[in-house]
């Protein structure tokens, strides 16, 4: 794999950008010098008894348009990258023209950040300009996963609800989204027993949020249970601390049902939320995070 991203390859392509060009070049002399191969103009040769090839020369203004394309991709080779690893001489790369760019941004809306980051949540909250801007964030950066109502599908939590893993609040979703988070569901089949525990253990989860279930499984699932209870608690109520999911509602983030909970049981789950402290300043993480926690305030509000 080295031989791909040593310094011979950047040679070649180098080599083979600069002997294309000198080829057009060689193409460009050779028509300007070419001849008329016979006295009438035509190069001899006759297509359908009667069609003729002409061998008129190249009009002036196509040379020159070659001419200047050719000189144009010279001045560009020495002036921007191209050439292999030469960098040219002005040493742009589209990296730092994209940062340029955001420090540009940045700048512009500083003032702007300024006045919201010493509110709190709940006053940017009522705050259209703030909302406006939140929401403008939430559509470039986090939709894509929890969709563009917040409302998020499978694998991808609903930040419109009230369930929350880890935490809840602005200052925890702030965290959440500068640091990113991992949830980790282990394999646990080994721990619950046979495939026949695992169903009946999947049957009990089931039953705990009041869904459709075999009686008679959930109750031989129950006990073992137990090798669950560590994360989830006796009572499957969660534990937010660990980030570990409230069984006894009815919100469901991998799926529902019998064969959803088995999979989960026997195969586990590892989810993650990216950081986004690379990409956002601690003043739009803050605005986010505020916009993020109306989502579910709304719906809390709607609820009563």
């Amino acid at each position: 794999m080295s031989d791909f991203v040593n310094s011979g390859w950047a040679l070649f392509v180098a080599g083979l950008t600069i002997a294309g060009l000198v080829f057009c070049v060689f193409i460009l002399v050779v028509a300007s010098k070419r001849k008329v191969m016979a006295s009438d103009n035509t190069t001899g040769h006759v297509w359908d008894e009667d069609l003729q090839e002409m061998n008129n020369p190249l009009p002036r203004w196509w040379m020159w348009l070659f001419v200047i394309t050719v000189i144009f991709a010279v001045i560009y080779l020495a002036l921007y990258p191209g050439l292999g690893t030469n960098q040219g001489t002005l040493k742009w790369t589209s990296t730092g023209q994209w940062q340029a760019e955001q420090d540009k941004a940045h700048a512009t809306m500083a003032p702007v950040y300024a006045k919201f980051s010493a509110m709190p949540a709940a006053e940017l909250a009522k705050d259209a300009q703030a909302m406006g801007i939140g929401e403008r964030l939430f559509i470039n950066n986090c939709a894509q996963c929890h969709g563009s109502d917040g409302h998020g599908s499978k694998g991808f939590p609903n930040l419109t609800d009230a369930d929350w893993l880890g935490g809840s609040g602005p200052e925890y979703i702030a965290k959440t989204v500068t640091a990113g988070r991992m949830g980790v569901m282990p394999p646990m089949a080994a721990a619950v027993g046979t495939a026949d525990d695992v169903k009946n253990v999947a049957n009990y989860v089931l039953s705990l949020s009041g869904g459709a279930h075999n009686n008679l499984a959930a109750e031989l699932g129950k006990p073992k249970f137990a090798a669950c209870a560590a994360c989830h608690g006796a009572d499957g109520k969660g534990n937010q601390a660990i980030g570990a999911p409230n069984l006894t509602d009815k919100v469901w983030l991998h799926g529902w049902g019998e064969e959803a909970v088995i999979a989960m049981v026997n195969n586990g789950k590892t989810n993650v939320m990216p950081a986004f402290e690379a990409r956002l300043s601690p003043e739009q993480i803050h605005v986010l995070a505020a916009y993020v926690w109306t989502l579910s305030q709304s719906t809390a509000v709607a609820a009563k």
